[in-house]
């Protein structure tokens, strides 16, 4: 059996990559990218898969007639839950994870969050093996969505919360995790979302342009930001990779 630690991540579009995450996540795993927007079949079961992450996408967690393959994701999240297989959700990913297990994600009541937002850790993100990586006074997170998670699943723990919107981030069992923000994202792929979606940006009140400049100006902080939330996770992987050859 290899000794590299499979990684599954499902991509959703061509702008929501991997990004700042890749380098670690390609230099320490089997990468095994599935665009499914492509074409990709998605499997069946986690059978060999040490890790899952499901990045974000412009779609809602329920629309499934947009993004047939949401069913499927949706399932392989649930079954990395009930399986014990280390999962990390982003974004869209994140609120899959709850539409999966029984929480609520709904319209962002108060529109978008887009641009650099603090995300404050719970008492609980102490000795998370996620959070704990993280600054335990608070960090800044790229934001951009327009759907939020308004009921966390049945038995998760919030370990992150931010001022617009409550969960950013959370823990479902011992090693599925979910976030609200982009640790992944490039200032490159940010501006062109800030491009798309800028009648909701000006609509809540700010300059596209002047959001995605901010998130350029903070490129160091991010990617040390990427290159923890990377490491943390993949030391969770590579233990439940080290499990599976015993």
């Amino acid at each position: 059996m290899s000794r590299i630690p499979h990684l599954l991540v499902v991509q959703h579009q061509d702008d929501g990559p991997l990004g700042r995450l890749e380098p670690a996540f390609r230099q320490a795993t089997q990468l095994d990218v599935r665009r499914p927007d492509r074409g990709d079949a998605l499997p069946e079961d986690l059978d060999g898969v040490h890790g899952l992450v499901v990045l974000g996408g412009s779609m809602a967690a329920w629309e499934d007639e947009r993004a047939s393959w949401l069913p499927a994701t949706r399932a392989l999240m649930a079954r990395a839950v009930e399986t014990g297989v280390p999962l990390l959700g982003i974004c869209l990913g994140a609120q899959l994870l709850a539409h999966a297990t029984g929480g609520r994600v709904e319209r962002g009541a108060v529109g978008i969050e887009a641009g650099l937002g603090v995300v404050m850790p719970t008492d609980e993100a102490e000795g998370d093996p996620l959070m704990s990586a993280l600054p335990i006074e608070g960090y800044v997170g790229t934001q951009g969505h327009q759907d939020a998670i308004t009921e966390l699943p049945p038995h998760a723990v919030l370990l992150g919360t931010g001022e617009l919107y409550q969960h950013q981030a959370f823990r479902l069992g011992p090693v599925a995790w979910g976030v609200q923000y982009h640790p992944e994202v490039t200032a490159d792929d940010f501006a062109g979302w800030m491009r798309e979606d800028a009648d909701a940006v000006v609509a809540a009140g700010l300059d596209p342009d002047e959001v995605a400049r901010a998130v350029k100006d903070a490129d160091d902080r991010l990617d040390e930001l990427a290159a923890a939330h990377a490491a943390a996770f993949l030391g969770v992987v590579s233990g439940a990779s080290a499990g599976a050859r015993r």
